[in-house]
């Protein structure tokens, strides 16, 4: 199995532009927007089957025809494949899908399932796309790379950063929890502390990279972290045994997962290993920073800045996504949802996981949980449907939240 790898495009409908892979890219060159990663489908399907897969790794990289290769983008026009090169991992990927039953049946649900991103390698869902990114940084030369985080991205930049030895700058808001800046350092990443929010620290890496030699790979600024994400959707359909789920409910920051998925479904389809029917995708945010709850709110195509962004949910303060034209597309064109979750709400909702379900939440996968409770109690999500919500992190990366929330 190799990967089918075929070139970069921009994501933008209007925008023609086309790239090779190589060498390390970050947005599109003509109208300043991310690039997609774009396989040859045709080859991929003759190889990526259910059957074949029950005999591959246990991660991620199980999906490699439709994963990043450098041994592919580097490769001059006629040449013949040559061998994979090994991807940087920890063995993120394959994170449990769990039924659950008591959390269902005080909601009305009866197939309501839990995806538990927070036992990836450094404990969140952005083990996947750093994992990618960091392959393809590595192969393609970047002696360095640099990124803002307003959390758990950090740690798992770092973390890959250091397995493939190579540099890691990270900047981040002041008041990012501990655990978060703990790990960056542990894993021999150069923190930068910024008064500010994640936007703040973005522009502190933009305007340094170049001068310092950092490649970014700052959400939707490089072509590879998404495709590391979409990785959650391969995995539902495996899960499902070639079947998707009715609707999606996602915690929705820079929402590159949301956009992932939709774009391994959209791959599925065109490999004819799916039919022609999507899963509603549901954003879920805090009250306190939801630009693409406001959006959806007005039927627009993009989300204007949040002011004065404010949550405990760490990951969701994103108070103007890069790609929030992406992932409205993908809520409008599943006929999804966009719901907000105040604090409180989120973190009574993580208590609720954590008491019926065993499941330690982050408060991000607090937000989700209130989201599918306001649907189910609207009528608006069926008894019978299936429903995958996200925790995508672990608490134990948000202590003093917890300790907050369990002290009221």
């Amino acid at each position: 199995m190799r990967s089918t790898l075929s070139h970069l495009e921009c994501s933008r409908p209007n925008c023609d532009e086309r790239l090779a892979p190589a060498p390390a890219r970050n947005l599109c060159p003509l109208c300043h927007s991310p690039l997609l990663a774009r396989y040859d489908l045709d080859l991929a399907r003759e190889t990526l089957t259910l059957d074949a897969l029950r005999t591959r790794t246990r991660s991620m990289w199980r999906y490699a025809e439709v994963l990043p290769d450098a041994a592919r983008a580097t490769r001059n026009e006629g040449e013949k494949p040559r061998g994979r090169t090994p991807p940087v991992t920890l063995g993120e990927g394959m994170t449990p899908l769990i039924h659950a039953r008591r959390l269902g049946e005080q909601l009305g649900l009866e197939r309501l399932y839990i995806k538990d991103e927070g036992l990836n390698p450094t404990g969140s869902f952005k083990a996947r796309g750093l994992s990618a990114a960091v392959t393809m940084a590595k192969a393609l030369g970047a002696p360095a790379i640099a990124l803002p985080t307003a959390g758990n991205a950090g740690g798992a930049a770092a973390a890959y950063a250091a397995t493939a030895g190579i540099g890691c700058v990270i900047a981040m808001p002041t008041d990012t929890p501990a655990a978060n800046v703990i790990e960056s350092r542990a894993f021999g990443a150069d923190v930068h502390m910024i008064d500010g929010l994640i936007s703040d620290c973005g522009r502190y890496i933009a305007e340094h990279a170049a001068d310092q030699g950092w490649f970014e790979v700052s959400t939707l600024k490089e072509p590879y972290r998404i495709e590391g994400k979409k990785t959650m959707g391969y995995e539902l359909w495996e899960e499902f045994d070639g079947a998707l789920p009715d609707a999606i409910v996602y915690p929705t920051g820079g929402g590159v997962g949301l956009i992932g998925m939709w774009k391994a479904f959209e791959e599925l389809g065109a490999m004819g290993l799916v039919g022609s029917a999507r899963p509603r995708m549901i954003s879920a945010q805090a009250e306190g920073c939801a630009p693409i709850v406001r959006a959806f709110g007005q039927g627009a195509a993009e989300s204007e800045f949040f002011d004065n962004a404010e949550t405990v949910a760490a990951g969701l303060r994103v108070p103007k996504a890069l790609g929030d034209f992406l992932i409205l597309d993908g809520i409008y064109a599943s006929g999804g949802e966009a719901i907000a979750a105040s604090d409180t709400e989120l973190m009574t909702a993580c208590g609720d996981m954590a008491r019926l379900e065993g499941i330690f939440a982050a408060p991000e996968g607090g937000a989700g949980l209130v989201a599918v409770e306001k649907l189910a109690a609207q009528g608006r999500i069926g008894r019978d449907e299936t429903i995958v919500l996200f925790n995508t992190g672990s608490g134990y990366k948000y202590a003093d939240a917890w300790q907050a929330a369990l002290a009221t």
